[in-house]
């Protein structure tokens, strides 16, 4: 059996880099071209999402749930609306009590705290909510300005009735973006605590999932939760939310 000399191990080596760069190339760009149509598959769901949740708003129920927040609260990457992390929620409070759920949904996708001042909380003022959740701020983190964030943030909150349950914002994994989310959480902590209120730990049962995680949790956009993710978001809620939902409505017993 013969071998190669030196100077063709080199060159072949060359060649499997080259090879292998170019395949990187292709991978990257296949990649970049499913985030593409996943976002745009998406983005076809918007309306389809609003208006399922503007129909159930109409349901009639013992317990009224309200919720406030962005695409996220709206199931936006869920294989159904109801399979958002406040479809979930409200699953659980009807399971937890035994009784029916009325579930009206503020949320608007893409609302940052600005809008769901403008557009949410004058809607919630009209209504008589037995639980409140409020998940608003990752839509801020793009173009994040600290003291924009604490005044909206200190306006959300005092619109709220004192069981609210606010999450604080989600994991977003990528460092530039993460020390943005630990001043806008200090911020939103700080808040909720002069008012008394629960803060729901999202970002820490996301960071609990790990890169691992990461991998399973969101949709084919790469930006919104799919349904194991939005179960990720209802586990930051639900201790409270079932705390409250019990001690307002203690579950029946059969006759």
């Amino acid at each position: 059996m013969g071998y190669l000399k030196p100077s063709l191990w080199v060159g072949g080596g060359a060649v499997v880099a080259a090879a292998g760069a170019l395949a990187g190339r292709a991978w990257v760009r296949r990649q970049r071209a499913s985030i593409v149509a996943g976002k745009e598959r998406i983005n076809q769901t918007l309306p389809v999402h609003s208006a399922w949740w503007r129909d159930h708003a109409k349901a009639e129920g013992e317990i009224l749930y309200v919720a406030i927040g962005d695409s996220a609260a709206q199931g936006i990457g869920a294989t159904a609306p109801r399979n958002s992390y406040v479809g979930v929620i409200a699953d659980h409070i009807r399971s937890a009590t035994g009784r029916s759920v009325r579930v009206v949904n503020l949320s608007v996708s893409g609302a940052t705290v600005a809008l769901a001042v403008a557009d949410q909380l004058p809607r919630l003022a009209d209504l008589r909510p037995d639980i409140v959740t409020v998940s608003i701020g990752a839509n801020d983190i793009g173009d994040f300005d600290a003291e924009r964030f604490r005044e909206g943030i200190a306006r959300v909150l005092a619109a709220l009735p004192a069981d609210a349950i606010v999450a604080d914002l989600p994991c977003f994994y990528l460092p530039r973006n993460e020390r943005k989310v630990a001043v806008a959480n200090g911020i939103l902590r700080a808040a909720a605590a002069e008012r008394g209120l629960t803060v729901a730990p999202l970002h820490e049962a996301m960071r609990r999932e790990g890169w691992r995680g990461m991998l399973h949790q969101f949709a084919d956009d790469w930006f919104h939760p799919n349904d194991h993710g939005y179960r990720v978001w209802a586990s930051a809620f639900l201790p409270a939310v079932i705390e409250r939902a019990n001690a307002k409505f203690p579950r029946r017993t059969a006759a």
